[in-house]
């Protein structure tokens, strides 16, 4: 056991990268079996998708380096939120607690990100996507990726976790994150028990709704309770629940990858003169 855990410590890239995949080809390809899709449809829908692998992963090995750096650093000098949180040398209160904090924090983020006109034009590309399945994990602009792991090197030096820490919240975010995007949906009784604690698919589809207000609504990274504290959650059934954004529905636009890259670049407006604020 010693050694697997030494293993994941100094291998911590490879072992996310690995999940991740293992996670994203089990899940596409269930979804073409269940969800009685074509290959052809999701392989189209997939070319869309995938090159953003070769822009974020870079990125996000890179900053990945800085992030261990930090981690290091603030516990040798026990600095972060956690010194602060009684009885936090007992490992449950630890490890619970920085978990949560982990994860307010990634709300915190996915609402910046919303609310900040330069940093949604970036987000977008993401909300984009005019079908949303396990692939839409992957659409991520790069710059993007560059800011959400600088947000990640500011919550390592704010809250102050160990690296053990990291690895654990990072496996169950990786895991959240993937089966949200996924066609499946939980039947309406799972759901309603489930999402009292977890961003269930069915909840993370609102989100994914191309109208403001369920574009804002959902934030969650893992747990649902953020949204429910600060007021941004929301349900819609299925049958109302349209992907994309209003101001790019253009399938041609958001089928290519070099479109799809440009589009933080370019100018729009929302429906009315709106803006996403």
């Amino acid at each position: 056991m010693n050694e697997i855990r030494a293993f994941i410590a100094h291998h911590e890239d490879e072992v996310q990268v690995a999940l991740y995949a293992i996670l994203i080809i089990s899940l596409w390809v269930s979804e073409i079996i269940l969800a009685k899709n074509s290959l052809k449809s999701k392989w189209k829908h997939l070319r869309s998708n995938y090159l953003f692998i070769l822009t974020g992963l870079p990125i996000q090995l890179f900053f990945t380096g800085f992030v261990v750096l930090i981690a290091a650093w603030t516990n040798l000098h026990h600095w972060g939120i956690i010194n602060f949180i009684p009885y936090h040398n007992n490992p449950w209160v630890y490890y619970i607690s920085l978990f949560l904090l982990l994860d307010l924090c990634e709300y915190t983020y996915h609402v910046i990100m919303h609310k900040t006109e330069f940093l949604w034009k970036f987000h977008l590309v993401h909300h984009s996507d005019l079908h949303v399945d396990v692939s839409t994990t992957l659409r991520e602009h790069p710059c993007e990726t560059a800011v959400r792991t600088c947000f990640l090197m500011l919550w390592v030096f704010l809250c102050g976790p160990m690296l053990s820490v990291l690895v654990l919240r990072q496996t169950f975010q990786s895991i959240a994150n993937i089966s949200a995007h996924t066609e499946f949906r939980l039947s309406e009784r799972v759901n309603r028990v489930a999402s009292w604690l977890f961003i269930t698919p069915n909840l993370h589809h609102v989100h994914h709704h191309y109208q403001l207000p369920y574009t804002d609504r959902n934030y969650g990274d893992v747990l649902s309770i953020w949204d429910r504290l600060f007021g941004t959650y929301a349900n819609l059934d299925r049958e109302y629940t349209v992907f994309g954004i209003d101001t790019h529905m253009d399938e041609q636009q958001n089928s290519k990858f070099g479109n799809i890259l440009k589009i933080p670049f370019q100018k729009f407006e929302r429906p009315g003169n709106q803006q996403h604020v």
